[in-house]
């Protein structure tokens, strides 16, 4: 059976690119008539400290219920923390996790890579050691993570068989400074424990995929196949994004408009004025 999810942060309303990531997670598990008997799951990814608005959880309720959509709610992020803390604490104990003191502006300086989410982490505290009191977040070696892992490879559905690159991706934070979890850590303990078997996202996060595929491994958890869509654009051609204002769906559910048509639409790729879906390939 294959089971899927849809997890939204509450730090803004959703826009016509989650609408489209919800119903491609749908429509895998399910079907677009909801026969094909897979489970689609909500959950909804309350951990972001202040920029987290609990009120906006329901909000996505109707939002997808509005699509024509129905679901299986799993437990909020919220309710996990103990589940992150355990994983940290076997990662622990394996020799694989360091503190890190370094600031944004540090890693900037120090960075001689950009990557998909900025300047690379040259492993600055791995090499020297964090700062004495400073806040401190958690990172992953990644060379010694492999070590203990071997090699690794994941399964995309449009890109097929990914081998794990040895390379360091500039080992990733496992913990922030402020937050209990990061995304990387929290997603693949949320999904393995919600017993997702098809992980369906846009393919802005492609790059992140071997991460979990690492921590996976090192933590013992089931190994899903991943789903990387086509990401909607605005009329700059960037990716949709609360931060810039995209366009909230509410705002369409709450004019009247039909919302099981707008769905239909996007399933026939027919856009909203002025949103593009992405062209290129992985």
């Amino acid at each position: 059976m294959i089971v899927t999810r849809f997890a939204p942060s509450p730090n803004g309303p959703l826009h016509w690119g989650h609408a489209y990531s919800a119903i491609v997670a749908h429509d895998l598990a399910r079907g677009s008539d909801g026969g094909a008997g897979g489970k689609f799951l909500l959950r909804i990814e309350d951990i972001d400290g202040p920029r987290s608005q609990p009120e906006l959880a329901e909000e996505f309720r109707r939002d997808l219920e509005w699509l024509g959509l129905e679901w299986n709610e799993v437990p909020a992020q919220g309710t996990r923390l103990a589940r992150y803390e355990e994983a940290l604490a076997a990662l622990d104990a394996l020799g694989v996790l360091y503190p890190c003191t370094c600031t944004r502006a540090d890693i900037a300086a120090a960075a001689s890579e950009i990557g998909p989410e900025g300047p690379i982490y040259p492993g600055t505290c791995r090499l020297r050691g964090p700062s004495a009191g400073a806040p401190a977040a958690l990172r992953l070696d990644w060379a010694k993570a492999l070590e203990i892992t071997g090699p690794l490879s994941w399964e995309d559905d449009a890109a097929g068989d990914q081998p794990v690159a040895q390379a360091a991706p500039g080992d990733p934070v496992l913990r922030r400074k402020d937050l209990p979890a990061s995304y990387h850590l929290a997603v693949t303990v949320d999904d393995a424990a919600d017993g997702v078997t098809l992980v369906t996202r846009g393919r802005d996060l492609f790059h992140a995929t071997p991460v979990h595929r690492v921590l996976q491994a090192l933590l013992d958890l089931p190994v899903p196949r991943w789903h990387h869509h086509p990401l909607l654009l605005d009329p700059e051609g960037r990716k949709l994004a609360k931060r810039r204002g995209s366009p909230a769906i509410a705002d369409y559910r709450t004019a009247g408009e039909d919302g099981r048509a707008w769905a239909d639409r996007l399933r026939d790729r027919a856009w909203p004025t002025g949103i593009s879906l992405q062209k290129a390939h992985i």
